[in-house]
């Protein structure tokens, strides 16, 4: 795992098959819109899922998932709110939208990995 470039990788790699082991299928990964992006998209039988993969390896200073701060989400938020407008991703009927984290720690040979489904709800005013 050279550069922080490869530890993204291979933690969103993991978040993926985390993820879809819970029942999710993933739908996009790195989407962007300018300069906006999101790591993975994916949908459930619950609705469409927004997830910021954050990954570290250990010992780090702090939680991976405390590093999504307020400007983080907000651009995850108008990122999700330009993918839904989009036809061409625009799912059918009602669906419930959802901002999840995944944590990916590397220790040593190890990995634990974290999810927090739901860990914000944007406020659109």
């Amino acid at each position: 795992m050279k550069g922080n470039g490869g530890v993204g990788k291979l933690g969103e790699d993991l978040a993926c098959g985390y993820l879809e082991a819970k029942g999710q299928t993933v739908v996009k990964r790195n989407w962007r819109c300018g300069h906006l992006e999101v790591d993975i998209i994916t949908e459930d039988s619950l609705g469409v899922h927004f997830v910021e993969v954050k990954s570290r390896v250990a010992p780090s200073t702090a939680a991976p998932e405390e590093k999504v701060d307020t400007v983080k989400r907000r651009r995850i938020t108008r990122a999700a709110l330009k993918y839904l407008h989009d036809r061409e991703n625009a799912p059918g009927g009602d669906v419930e939208v959802f901002f999840d984290i995944v944590s990916v720690v590397f220790k040593g040979e190890g990995t634990e990995i974290a999810y927090y489904p739901g860990a914000w709800i944007p406020m659109y005013v």
